[in-house]
């Protein structure tokens, strides 16, 4: 029986004595008489709260909780931090319960480190869409790498765009902004933005902010306008904050595999369209359907793209690469010692010499990095035979070679002798120049099977099955029948 209803029931009904209920119940005398008056049970929360050990230390701490207004928000004083200097500096004897109520009511009162209220809102359809990036692993070409993802977001549908880049440099910014209006097909007037540094140069007092030049003329160039969070402040755009943690549970679990990063794209995109068939918690229509209605507020595409290509200028060097970014590619051997004209794209690299395009590479990222095209040193290699095997180029690309190859470069060798039949298989080699690579690795097979061991029989074989219309001229290293002798075939007319 609750004790309040059996001391009143006791009293009124019973006629127990205050002393007799006290001694049941083993409350005290005071509070047996305010519960027989019906005045409030239980304890009651006191309207000031003293401090008698912590007393003397409270300006202390106050002072130390103030100054950590204008700390870093990792940096500031936690309560068991401020519990220990009492002890370490000040010599406080009491208990760190104390310290803590203490330390909560006073960042309380002064704001800081206190969980915050939001305000819920209702964006308006069409204005605003969130940017961020995120960063997952992924395997390309069976090697795992840390990938960075970007994500856009509108604020009014939620409809988003997910895209994986190597890095998060200027020219996948805005790499990533161009693919980011194609899928929605527009530009949203205003986009938000943490300070990352591809966009703003300096951070002002306030909202204000010195704005990459380059970033300037691309905002321009699609006539949005930028918004940016105050420093370490994600929760200003907690729409993309949110995707960035969605795209990474749901887009990349299990970890995506491809031979290249183009194909994982490919593949978030579909799941990006396919999110717009989802309806949000709190939402009376799916993602698509809100997508339509904010459509028509968006801005229009422009014509053509912006130009994200960076031009710059090198030199091919004695080993037939040119450095770019802090990488080598290779060119032509022929080409050694030229000036190039350099165009840097955010997945490729091309090399012009003479308004001549002589080479282009997938682009590399970081630094020390070689991409080589060994097609490049075959002429090279076919006056220096001898360097095959240790060439850097070769064996990079002997790891994706057919096993037919390495049987076809043993027999050539076994045939011909090492240095002949290395130059005879350097002009299998080029073959690949002019003819598809499957086409190519067949006709060795053919070769292989039929006993051919010089390059001029691996050369007919693809002129005759890849054009029956071209004419095979006669194999100088094979034996020709010596001209008929047609005279005789005049001497059948007189005959009857």
């Amino acid at each position: 029986m609750d004790q309040y209803e059996m001391i009143r029931t006791g009293y009124r009904l019973y006629s127990q004595s205050i002393s007799e209920l006290s001694r049941l119940t083993g409350h005290s005398r005071n509070t047996i008489k305010k519960a027989i008056r019906g005045e409030p049970w239980g304890y009651k929360e006191r309207g000031h709260q003293s401090y008698p050990a912590l007393d003397q230390y409270r300006a202390i701490i106050d002072n130390w909780l103030e100054s950590d207004r204008d700390s870093p928000r990792k940096q500031r004083h936690t309560a068991h931090r401020v519990y220990n200097r009492l002890v370490e500096e000040q010599g406080y004897r009491g208990c760190e319960s104390t310290v803590r109520r203490y330390v909560r009511m006073v960042k309380r009162i002064l704001g800081v480190g206190s969980p915050r209220a939001f305000i819920p809102c209702d964006p308006e359809a069409g204005h605003e869409a969130e940017v961020d990036w995120g960063h997952a692993i992924a395997v390309i070409a069976g090697e795992q790498v840390r990938l960075s993802f970007f994500c856009m977001r509108s604020k009014y549908s939620g409809k988003h765009f997910v895209r994986f880049y190597p890095c998060e440099r200027q020219q996948a910014f805005f790499d990533a902004h161009i693919h980011a209006f194609a899928f929605f097909g527009g530009i949203f007037p205003i986009l938000i933005y943490d300070n990352l540094t591809t966009a703003v140069q300096k951070v002002l007092r306030g909202r204000d902010r010195v704005e990459q030049e380059a970033f300037s003329k691309f905002k321009a160039y699609y006539n949005f306008k930028a918004l940016f969070c105050n420093p370490g402040s994600g929760n200003e755009k907690g729409g993309v904050e949110g995707l960035v943690g969605f795209a990474r549970r749901n887009y990349m679990v299990p970890v995506p595999e491809a031979g290249r990063l183009e194909e994982i794209n490919e593949k978030i995109l579909c799941q990006c369209i396919a999110y717009g068939n989802h309806q949000m918690a709190g939402r009376e229509r799916k993602v698509n359907q809100l997508y339509e209605e904010e459509k028509a507020y968006l801005l229009a595409l422009a014509d053509v793209d912006f130009s994200n290509v960076k031009v710059s200028e090198g030199r091919v060097d004695k080993y037939a690469t040119v450095i770019v970014d802090k990488n080598r590619y290779s060119v032509p051997g022929s080409y050694a010692g030229f000036k190039v004209k350099v165009q840097l794209h955010v997945d490729r690299v091309e090399l012009f010499t003479g308004g001549k395009r002589i080479a282009t590479h997938e682009r590399l990222y970081g630094n020390n990095k070689w991409n080589l095209d060994p097609d490049h040193y075959l002429d090279l290699l076919q006056h220096r035979p001898m360097a095959f095997n240790s060439a850097r180029p070769i064996r990079q690309w002997q790891k994706s070679w057919p096993e037919s190859l390495h049987i076809l470069l043993e027999r050539f060798c076994s045939s011909q002798g090492e240095t002949k039949g290395i130059r005879d298989f350097i002009t299998v080699l080029m073959f690949y120049r002019d003819y598809k690579p499957c086409d190519v690795n067949a006709a060795v097979e053919l070769a292989i099977g039929n006993g051919i061991s010089v390059s001029d029989g691996v050369r007919h074989i693809l002129i005759y099955t890849g054009d029956t219309g071209k004419t095979i001229a006669p194999l100088s290293t094979w034996p020709s029948l010596s001209a008929p002798d047609v005279s005789a075939y005049g001497q059948l007319g007189g005959v009857q």
